[in-house]
């Protein structure tokens, strides 16, 4: 089919992330910042030292969520980092990079250095909130919808929010560098009795690699079910839904209404925000979470 070429975008982002403050953090921000319609027709490019220093999983998590946010696709230029995930590089993969002086049809720029770990309040990934705020005054029809839905009243702090089941799943966070994250946070400790966990890896590799490190016995130790790779609960797959009411952390891309079962409510967080309310029940700031 004719295309049309897209409008470019550039993020800029400045700063750097503070501890506990992920890749997925980072683009929830993003989101919450310019909504889920900001990126909408655009080929988006995240640039900017947060952006350089993360691992090759971290940016793959970040373009993942480009079209969350309405974006055609989402790219960061190569570098180093890109250069030696793969066993060969090709030579002209050196020059693709944005020229100096560049310019794009539209630029934004985001502070990370400003950013917390963040939780979805809402039906959206643009219904976000730092893990230490609390759930917003709605501003609209459809924030007072997704308040209505979710079960939630403006005022509540993040931290309140309990819990009845945890997610680590999905092609946005469960690679190996996240299940290794997830595994640190909950090494030692157990799941709540009042929560169901699972960790489901991201593919029959990261499978394999996971066990190969232990990491499948960290979680089961902990009381997490290790799955087989899969989609799972990322969008309610076969017996993986929640019930009408049930509450979850999870670490796929959507929290749309009824994406993981008739009447579940999905809240968006990290690898390892989501390990710590699998011990706690509830959300905690994993930045000074006492474990």
């Amino acid at each position: 089919l004719q295309q049309a070429k897209p409008d470019s975008m550039r993020v800029n982002y400045v700063g750097e992330l503070g501890f506990g403050v992920t890749a997925k953090d980072l683009i929830l921000g993003t989101i919450g910042q310019v909504g889920t319609s900001g990126g909408r027709g655009y080929v988006v490019e995240y640039a900017g030292p947060p952006v350089e220093a993360l691992t090759m999983e971290g940016r793959m998590t970040v373009c993942n969520m480009s079209i969350e946010w309405g974006a055609r696709a989402g790219m960061i230029a190569p570098d180093e980092t890109t250069f030696a995930w793969f066993e060969e590089v090709p030579e002209e993969w050196h020059d693709l990079t944005t020229e100096a002086g560049a310019a794009f049809d539209r630029e934004e720029n985001v502070d990370a250095s400003a950013l917390s770990p963040q939780v979805t309040w809402g039906t959206n990934p643009g219904q976000v909130a730092p893990v230490t705020g609390a759930v917003p005054e709605p501003s609209s029809e459809s924030e007072e919808r997704a308040l209505v839905y979710m079960d939630l009243e403006p005022g509540r702090a993040i931290e309140e929010i309990e819990l009845d089941t945890v997610f680590i799943g999905s092609c946005t966070n469960s690679r190996i560098g996240d299940l290794r994250a997830a595994a640190e946070v909950v090494k030692g400790r157990k799941v709540s009795a009042e929560i169901r966990a699972m960790v489901v890896p991201g593919s029959a590799q990261v499978k394999i690699q996971a066990e190969k490190e232990g990491l499948d016995e960290v979680f089961r130790e902990a009381g997490f079910d290790w799955r087989s790779a899969g989609c799972s609960m990322c969008l309610g797959m076969n017996p993986d839904i929640l019930q009408p009411g049930e509450r979850c952390a999870s670490t796929s891309n959507r929290n749309f209404e009824g994406r993981q079962g008739r009447g579940g409510r999905t809240h968006l967080v990290s690898p390892q925000m989501a390990a710590a309310a699998a011990v706690e029940g509830r959300f905690v700031d994993i930045r000074g979470w006492e474990r």
